[in-house]
């Protein structure tokens, strides 16, 4: 199965809760992940808050360009999880 990102929302600055297509979903603070000049932009929360759902990548994406792999998202949901 070819893991997609069904649905996501936002939690707060730089939190995302993706719902995935294997049942999988929760929130994740991806500042971690906020590394080169592509995220750059995301670090201010208005616009980190503009991101949108792609259909045809299967995550989410923000106007410059920016996502990241629906892959690296369940793993940062997983290891949010496992320290909750």
């Amino acid at each position: 199965m070819i893991l997609r990102i069904v649905r996501a929302e936002t939690r707060g600055p730089h939190r995302l809760w993706p719902a995935f297509n294997d049942g999988t979903c929760g929130v994740t603070d991806v500042l971690p992940l906020l590394d080169g000049p592509v995220f750059e932009p995301l670090r201010d929360p208005a616009y980190f808050a503009q991101f949108a759902l792609d259909a045809d990548c299967a995550t989410v994406v923000w106007p410059n360009g920016a996502d990241f792999a629906p892959e690296a998202l369940r793993a940062a949901v997983e290891s949010d999880a496992a320290f909750a």
